[in-house]
C-alpha cells in the first residue's frame, strides 16, 4: 500500500506540475510604446489670379493659352491684344519640410459675362502632378490653362472660379 500511495503521490505531483506549466504557458503580457506626430497642415493660397488678357474674336473658334511660365499662344480666328495684362495663376503651398503632395486640377471651368460663356480647360502645373515642400516647407506653384473662345463671342469683361487641389502623399 505504500507503494501505491508513493505512486499515486508521484503522479498528483506532475499532474500538479504540468498544469502549472501550461498556465504559464498559455499568456504572456509586455508592454509597448503608443506615438504620434502632428504635422504642419498642408495649405494653398492664390497670389495671382488666371488672366488671358484682351482677346479679339472673329467669325472662326479659336483657342488662347497660357503656360505655366506664363506664356500666351494662340489658334484660330482669335487676336490676342497687346492692350492688357495677361498672366499664368500663382499658388504658394506651406506645409511640412520636405514633404511630398499632389496636385489636383479643374478638368475644366465656365467663366461668364452675363449670359455668355466660355471654357477654360486643360488646366496645367508647375510642378505636376507632385510637389516637393522646401525645408522651410513652402513651394510656389504655378498654373496655367487653354481659353476656348467661340465664332464671334460675345464682348465683355467674363469671369469664373476653378479650384485647386493639394495634399499630401
Amino acid at each position: 500500500m505504500k507503494k501505491v500511495t508513493i505512486i499515486l503521490t508521484g503522479v498528483i505531483l506532475m499532474t500538479i506540475a504540468s498544469l502549472n506549466v501550461n498556465a504559464q504557458a498559455t499568456s504572456a503580457t509586455d508592454d509597448a510604446t503608443a506615438t504620434a506626430r502632428i504635422i504642419t497642415p498642408i495649405t494653398l493660397t492664390n497670389t495671382q489670379g488666371l488672366a488671358f488678357g484682351n482677346i479679339a474674336s472673329s467669325s472662326s473658334i479659336g483657342t488662347v493659352t497660357i503656360t505655366p511660365a506664363g506664356v500666351r499662344s494662340h489658334t484660330g480666328g482669335v487676336t490676342p491684344s497687346a492692350i492688357g495684362t495677361y498672366n499664368n495663376a500663382i499658388y504658394t503651398a506651406t506645409g511640412e519640410p520636405n514633404a511630398t503632395y499632389s496636385i489636383t486640377l479643374p478638368a475644366s471651368v465656365t467663366i461668364s459675362s452675363g449670359s455668355n460663356n466660355m471654357t477654360v480647360n486643360n488646366f496645367t502645373s508647375d510642378p505636376t502632378p507632385t510637389g516637393l515642400l522646401s525645408g522651410a516647407g513652402s513651394q510656389t506653384i504655378n498654373v496655367g490653362a487653354t481659353l476656348n473662345v467661340g465664332a464671334s463671342q460675345a464682348t465683355g469683361n467674363y469671369s469664373g472660379t476653378y479650384d485647386v487641389t493639394i495634399a499630401y502623399n
